[in-house]
């Protein structure tokens, strides 16, 4: 099976195909498969901060094209999300697609939200040594994805995978911690485009939930908010305290607005 591995081309041969070369779109697959397909993504996304890497050199995306092999250019995938760091965030206006052998990077996690349709070969259980080869082993052999992660909404199961020597080993922890990233992946119960349920999300080491942009405006309105009617609060209990010294002051028999 063909090896990812990113390379120059000789002065004498003809350069590789980039993204402007290679179709960024597959007829065979016009459309997702559901709702969660669009949702589950944006969120990973929104909340995949790892903070060893600058947000420019950090890269994700859903249901984009992942061309593998260059000595085969028809072969792509499209993960239902993949990550990519120490890469631009942003290549011309924006990628048409993802050309490992261009970018010289693999993914360093990939998420595949399982249908009835793909989770026996998103699960490597299909035969293997097929063509083309399944997601499975184009992670695991051909571009060597470190973490897997296959997650089942029915069940809110997700599975971690590993890559260890030659192949992956399903770990046994209850959430994914990349160490080289310092930032982990679990479920967590909330509301996140109008849907209550338990999501995947990413969350950072002291086990705090990383915010969608979203949701640092919330807060950031909440608080500010907060201070107002704590200033408000404050306004108030001095005139309050105001008023009550001029009573005192005029049961004296002395006048308030009298200056001394």
């Amino acid at each position: 099976m063909t090896s990812f591995r990113p390379f120059v081309a000789s002065q004498s041969e003809p350069p590789l195909p980039t993204m402007y070369d290679l179709p960024s779109e597959n007829p065979e697959e016009p459309g997702l498969p559901d709702e969660f397909h669009d949702w589950q993504p944006q969120l990973l996304s929104q909340t995949f901060q790892p903070p060893a890497y600058p947000c420019d050199r950090v890269f994700t995306a859903s249901d984009l094209n992942l061309y593998y092999d260059s000595l085969n250019t028809g072969l792509f995938k499209r993960p239902d999300w993949f990550a990519v760091v120490g890469v631009p965030r942003l290549v011309g206006s924006g990628r048409l697609s993802y050309v490992a052998w261009k970018e010289g990077r693999s993914p360093i996690v990939v998420v595949e939200l399982l249908s009835p349709s793909t989770q026996e070969a998103d699960q490597g259980q299909t035969l293997r040594g097929q063509q083309p080869p399944s997601k499975w082993e184009v992670y695991e052999n051909i571009l060597r994805v470190p973490y897997y992660v296959l997650f089942n909404r029915e069940a809110n199961i997700f599975r971690i995978f590993q890559l260890e020597g030659a192949s992956y080993q399903e770990l046994s922890e209850p959430n994914l911690w990349i160490k080289e990233l310092q930032i982990g992946l679990g479920l967590w119960q909330g509301r996140f485009s109008g849907v209550e349920r338990q999501w995947l999300r990413w969350h950072a080491a002291n086990g705090e939930w990383i915010m969608t942009a979203e949701e640092d405006a919330l807060q950031l309105a909440q608080r500010e908010r907060k201070a107002r009617e704590q200033a408000e609060q404050r306004a108030a209990q001095a005139e309050q305290k105001a008023a009550a010294l001029a009573k005192r002051l005029q049961a004296l028999g002395l006048d308030p607005d009298t200056e001394i």
